[in-house]
C-alpha cells in the first residue's frame, strides 16, 4: 500500500473554544494552495483509492478539495484516529483496515500526523529510541510506501516545493523562435 499523509492546509488563527476550533474552516489560501498541490500530484499521477479525514471542517475540505481535483468521486471516510486526539493505537488500527487499499490519503493534524509518519519509518526499537525527526507544514503532503516494515518514505512534499513545482510545470519548457 501506499499511504499518502496530508496535514490539512491553512485553516486561519486557531480559536481558544474548543468547540468553535473544530468548525474552522480552511481560509482563501488554504483553499488555493489545495488546489495547486492536486494540480501537481495529479501531474505525478497520484490516484487514491480510499481518503481519510479526520472529523473538523478543516482537514474534511482539504481532503475533499485534494480528492475532487484528482478525480475522487467516492465517498471519504472519516476517522477520530486522525482527530487531533487521536493515538498512535487508533491509527495502526485505521491503517490495518486500509490495508486492501493500494494507494491511501489520510488528512489529519500536527503533532499527530507528524508522530504517526515517524512511527511508521523508525521501529520503536530504533537508535536510541528516537522518534524520527521530521517537520510537516500545514499543507505538507508525504507518500510512504507500506510494503515492508518499516515502511520506507519516498518523498515529502512541503508547501513551498508544491508552489515551485506548479510554477515551474505552468511555464512553458520550449524555446522561443522568431516568427517570420
Amino acid at each position: 500500500m501506499n499511504l499518502y499523509l496530508l496535514r490539512h492546509a491553512s485553516a486561519g488563527t486557531q480559536r481558544t473554544n474548543p468547540l468553535l476550533d473544530t468548525k474552522r474552516p480552511l481560509d482563501k489560501d488554504g483553499k488555493q494552495h489545495c488546489i495547486v498541490l492536486a494540480q501537481v500530484l495529479g501531474s505525478l499521477n497520484v490516484q487514491f483509492d480510499l481518503v481519510v479525514s479526520s472529523p473538523l471542517k478543516r482537514s474534511l475540505q482539504t481532503a475533499a478539495l485534494v480528492g475532487t481535483e484528482l478525480g475522487y468521486e467516492s465517498k471519504i471516510l472519516i476517522s477520530k484516529a486522525l482527530a487531533p486526539e487521536g493515538t498512535l493505537d487508533n491509527f495502526r488500527r485505521l491503517l490495518e483496515t486500509c490495508g486492501s487499499y493500494e494507494n491511501v490519503l489520510v488528512v489529519g493534524h500536527n503533532p499527530n500526523l507528524t508522530a504517526f509518519l515517524g512511527s511508521l519509518i523508525v521501529p520503536s526499537n530504533g537508535e536510541a529510541g528516537r522518534p524520527a525527526s521530521l517537520r510537516l507544514r500545514k499543507g505538507s503532503i508525504a507518500r510512504v510506501n507500506m510494503e515492508r516494515r518499516p515502511a520506507s518514505l519516498q518523498w515529502l512534499l512541503d508547501p513551498r516545493i508544491v508552489r515551485t513545482l506548479y510554477t515551474s510545470s505552468a511555464t512553458s519548457v520550449r524555446r522561443k523562435t522568431p516568427k517570420k
